[in-house]
């Protein structure tokens, strides 16, 4: 197999941890919320679903108790950031170290160990395609993954439920003027936010790579919420950003086998690399973040 052949094949479970996250993060950003504890929100749900998975729980059971820890722990945001108005932003950086204090404890005595994956489940007629036949041969996760991503885009296009979720993020006192409950909504969001990103550390630590280690998510949740912004809030280009992300970490292996000579601290960096470049150039473009970004993102609602 290639450089080009094994990225391709990998991209998309790579990309799963970031897409999953992102898409919660972009439900809670949308409801004018900002949580940057994504990256505890995952490392909470990697080590619960390991410890499920190790002591002879099925998969499912293992990202139900994950998305559930990572629930409990996102509504401890909500608490704090929405009904004492604390600062979000201090918040989610609490929250976040909290999560990833409590996924060391917990993992402290699995470490190095490993569990049973997931098989790859082809697309009959597509997975044998030259070059590009890799990508229809993933995991049961990786293609729920994009039906999900499908379904919030539809959700935010189509639904009211997309409707009232945006009304609150732009003027939640409009929204509340109109009988729609601002808090409740946000709550709601948040908690379907912290379910994502448990989804996310439970698919890194017992399917993408099914070992723990503490400190295994790396900095994938920072780049879930880069990514959001990388998107402009909009759920097609976080998928593109999300395979882009996913490549990008694969390139470091890709190199190595090929013989690169670069350092591999390096190679590692990558795409962290491209995280600091993306938003650079983004950021440089103020209309594009203005047209689509939520007014009222991180500003705490009072009646």
């Amino acid at each position: 197999m290639n450089a080009v052949d094994f990225i391709l094949s990998g991209m998309l479970a790579a990309a799963t941890p970031f897409l999953l996250a992102a898409l919660g993060e972009l439900v809670v950003e949308r409801a004018g919320v900002l949580n940057l504890g994504v990256e505890g929100l995952m490392a909470l749900g990697a080590v619960i679903a390991f410890i499920v998975v190790y002591h002879g729980g099925g998969h499912m059971l293992a990202f139900m108790a994950a998305g559930f820890a990572s629930v409990l722990l996102s509504l401890i945001f909500a608490l704090v950031a929405l009904g004492f108005r604390a600062n979000q932003v201090a918040t989610g950086l609490a929250i976040g170290i909290l999560g990833q204090g409590l996924s060391a404890l917990f993992g402290k005595t699995y470490e190095s160990l490993t569990v049973r994956g997931l098989p790859k489940l082809a697309i009959p007629g597509l997975f044998d395609l030259p070059v590009i036949g890799g990508l229809f041969v993933q995991d049961i996760v990786v293609w729920l993954s994009l039906l999900l991503t499908l379904a919030i885009w539809a959700g935010f296009a189509f639904s009211k439920t997309g409707l009232v979720i945006r009304a609150v993020g732009e003027n939640p006192k409009a929204a509340h003027a109109i009988g729609y409950s601002v808090i409740g909504v946000r709550v709601a969001a948040i908690a379907f936010g912290g379910l994502l990103a448990g989804f996310a550390g439970a698919y890194a630590s017992v399917v993408y790579t099914p070992l723990w280690a503490d400190g295994m998510i790396a900095g994938r949740g920072w780049i879930a919420i880069a990514l959001v912004v990388f998107g402009t809030w909009l759920t097609g280009r976080i998928f593109l950003g999300a395979c882009l992300f996913g490549a990008v970490s694969l390139m470091s292996l890709a190199a190595q086998a090929t013989g690169v000579e670069l350092p591999s601290q390096f190679l590692s960096s990558l795409p962290y690399l491209v995280t600091i470049i993306v938003l650079g150039i983004i950021s440089a473009n103020k209309r594009l973040l203005k047209l689509n970004g939520v007014a009222s993102l991180g500003e705490p609602f009072e009646r």
